[in-house]
């Protein structure tokens, strides 16, 4: 079904002076197996803990004034890692969900989750549905959990579902803007990311929301993902107060 561009959430193309808080955080949160190995332990022992931030972030993002959250969980060049990475991550990653449901609801969290999951197991797709529906409505905070997401690949998605549309009739080669692609996107009832963070030092953008990332404002912290605490994410959101954003205008 072809979407319009109202279903798009509201951004602002408007330049913004300091002192606001970013409506939407997303985060790239990397560090999790190095923290491991650091100890000498397995790397799935560093996603575990890494699972435990999250938690914690998401618990102090509506008091910071965030309203969306998007977290890169699981990359499509995840499937690189070994075998038994992968397969503990998909565990963690359902029995997480199914663990959480309850509680995200009673804080008021929905939660959603963009990416292809044509390629993720059964029962963690039904799962991710289970919760989508449970948590639909909730207006405290919208956290979106990238599990097999790639940039390219969502633009690909994207293109795919815009040719459909134009070879149908549903629309027209005048109406093909940004608008349109956007209304295409995983993101689509999402308005654009204010900021980005990287943990672990790393600073590469690793195909992650390239469209909807071209006028964010980016923050890398060498802070390894398991180490990452809400007190950080405060001290990163006031340093963003300070910026003033033009995209591409001039200041007043």
């Amino acid at each position: 079904m072809a979407l319009s561009t109202t279903d798009i959430a509201e951004t602002s193309p408007e330049p913004q002076g300091e002192g606001r808080v970013p409506l939407h955080v997303a985060i790239i949160m990397d560090g999790n197996g190095r923290w491991a190995t650091q100890r000498g332990w397995p790397r799935l022992a560093g996603h575990r803990k890494g699972a435990e931030q999250i938690k914690k972030i998401v618990q102090a993002a509506p008091g910071l004034g965030i309203r969306y959250m998007t977290i890169y969980a699981f990359s499509t060049e995840n499937w690189k890692r070994s075998t038994q990475e992968v397969l503990g991550l998909m565990k963690m990653f359902r029995l997480m969900i199914k663990r959480e449901a309850a509680e995200l609801s009673r804080q008021g969290v929905e939660l959603r989750f963009i990416g292809d999951r044509t390629r993720l197991d059964p029962l963690l797709r039904e799962t991710m549905d289970s919760i989508e529906a449970r948590t639909r409505g909730n207006t405290k905070l919208t956290l979106a959990v990238a599990i097999n997401y790639g940039g390219r690949d969502e633009l690909r998605r994207a293109a795919l579902e815009l040719a459909r549309d134009l070879a149908e009739g549903r629309i027209t080669e005048d109406e093909v803007d940004e608008a349109a692609i956007s209304a295409r996107l995983d993101t689509r009832c999402m308005p654009d990311p204010d900021l980005v963070i990287r943990s672990s030092g790393e600073t590469r953008t690793s195909n992650f929301l390239p469209w909807q990332a071209a006028y964010s404002e980016y923050e890398f912290t060498p802070t390894l993902w398991p180490d990452f605490t809400p007190e950080e994410l405060a001290e990163i959101l006031a340093r963003f107060k300070g910026r003033e954003r033009r995209f591409g205008g001039v200041a007043s």
